[in-house]
């Protein structure tokens, strides 16, 4: 009985050791990998969508709270004037989760583009959603002030040929975006201007 309780001890004092030394590890990192994902991943999406801005769209952010909740905004600027932000988003996908970035013009409530950063879709299907140029073009130029649908369900998005969950998931994902902007806009007309000074 004596051996048991010690094995026990043992074997939680190492629990406890490892844990946190785990718990210690992904705080040391967190920050790395988070610079390394904007840098790498989320970066050249946000240049991309903002091709010809006069800034570094990835250096001119900033944070908005809603509610528990913070977004980074990216902003860029044209002609000299801070008058485009890209949002963060997210729709569950037939994979997983789907990461989109959502560009919008602030001065005409359009959208600029969107740009899918992350997936776990099928390679030749629901990949497309990345891959596929003329998918993301469909939501450039379309105004802020109604959410978007596939046209399966009456809307004007055509969905990826064998890959409607994913492409529901795009959209669903923009109509996020674009109801955190609804709801942030004079704070996120205000904050642009700062962030590209």
């Amino acid at each position: 009985m004596g051996e048991m309780i010690k094995m026990v001890v043992v074997l939680t004092v190492l629990s406890v050791i490892s844990g946190g030394g785990l718990k210690w590890i992904e705080e040391f990192a967190k920050p790395k990998i988070e610079a390394q994902v904007l840098e790498n991943v989320k970066g050249p999406a946000i240049r991309e969508i903002l091709a010809g801005a006069s800034n570094d769209p990835v250096e001119s952010r900033f944070r908005i709270e809603d509610g528990e909740q913070e977004h980074t905004v990216f902003v860029g600027a044209f002609d000299g004037k801070a008058d485009t932000v890209v949002l963060e988003s997210e729709g569950r996908g037939y994979g997983g989760p789907i990461g989109l970035l959502v560009a919008v013009n602030v001065e005409k409530d359009q959208l600029l583009g969107v740009s899918v950063t992350t997936h776990t879709e099928t390679p030749g299907l629901g990949a497309q959603a990345k891959d596929n140029p003329a998918f993301a073009a469909q939501f450039r130029g379309k105004p802020v002030d109604k959410p978007f649908a596939v046209t399966n369900d009456g809307g004007d998005i055509s969905a990826i040929s064998g890959a409607t969950i994913t492409s529901r998931a795009v959209v669903d994902a923009a109509n996020r975006a674009l109801t955190l902007y609804q709801n942030f806009k004079p704070q996120l007309t205000e904050e642009m201007q700062r962030a590209v000074k």
